[in-house]
């Protein structure tokens, strides 16, 4: 008899797993529609998926994308540190390429500008060159100099990257190779790892940074902005989370996406919307650091059935 209950409790829960996959629940806990499998089953396709949770329809979308904005404006925001970095002056120094005095009379004239790099200083006064500066950046951030294929910077097959954000962090993608799902990109002013981070959550792929002369880069990123053809959307001077969450359940419900992300990169939210068999659509959203989130969304309509 207990083997008859084990077998019926067993059935019971695959059914259950099947019905969990065929008539997903809404990830939204303030979710009023389609309570019964059935009903569920029909929204199915209208559905959407964000960070591994399902959502039935765009309005439970936004209220959790408000909930999500709400929690990330809470948490301290933390800059790049990198004081454990042995100054750009130092390593020329250390390499022989300046010298003492040249170092000291070029931090004197940038304290007294109060703007612009080093590296920008060093070789207006004259005392390196861009290869050398783009050398010394390499060996501070400890990752290789892109020698080969500069000249082609900017053909990139991979631009799933939006072009604001390639110009706005100063970043190029290079090469994307596909058996090992790689996409190496090009920097010319520092590695930002926040920024490659947010690139592989939104993309699914590894990256691999590099380092470019700043003059290569600016001359890919032409080339590369004449070429693009991706569907990018921005959106500047958003106020507050609300506002946000309704544009995205918009754009999510009129391009139909099946699955949306979202990363933080500087002052921008980057959204993207995938599609079935059809380019994904990018958001990008201006978003301050001062988001409120104090506006109510609009009440859900009764569920229709």
């Amino acid at each position: 008899m207990s083997l008859l209950f084990r077998l019926i409790a067993s059935w019971s829960a695959a059914g259950g797993a099947l019905w969990e996959k065929l008539a997903p629940r809404c990830a939204y806990t303030g979710c009023m529609h389609a309570h019964s499998r059935w009903n569920r089953m029909r929204r199915r396709k209208r559905g959407t998926r964000m960070q591994g949770s399902w959502y039935c329809q765009s309005e439970c979308l936004e209220h959790v994308l408000v909930e999500i904005l709400h929690r990330e404006r809470s948490v301290p925001r933390l800059e790049l540190v990198q004081s454990h970095r042995v100054p750009l002056g130092l390593l020329l120094l250390s390499r022989q390429q300046l010298t003492a005095a040249q170092l000291k009379s070029t931090l004197e004239a940038q304290r007294a500008a109060g703007s612009r790099k080093i590296g920008e200083w060093l070789q207006q006064l004259g005392f390196v060159t861009e290869p050398q500066v783009t050398a010394a950046l390499a060996r501070q951030w400890s990752c290789p100099v892109l020698r080969t294929g500069v000249e082609t910077l900017g053909e990139a097959r991979f631009t799933g990257i939006p072009m604001l954000l390639l110009e706005g962090f100063q970043m190029i993608p290079v090469e994307f190779v596909k058996s090992t799902s790689t996409l190496l990109v090009a920097f010319s002013d520092g590695i930002d790892y926040t920024m490659l981070y947010a690139v592989e959550q939104m993309l699914g792929c590894h990256t691999q940074p590099c380092v470019v002369s700043p003059a290569a880069l600016q001359k890919g990123l032409q080339a590369l902005a004449q070429r693009h053809t991706a569907s990018d959307v921005v959106f500047d001077g958003v106020q507050n989370g609300v506002e946000c969450g309704r544009i995205i359940g918009n754009y999510t419900a009129n391009f139909r996406a099946e699955e949306v992300r979202l990363a933080r990169c500087g002052d921008h939210l980057w959204v993207r919307l995938e599609r079935f068999r059809q380019d994904a659509v990018n958001l990008i959203l201006r978003v301050p650091a001062h988001i409120t989130t104090e506006v109510e969304l609009r009440p859900f309509e009764a569920a229709a059935v």
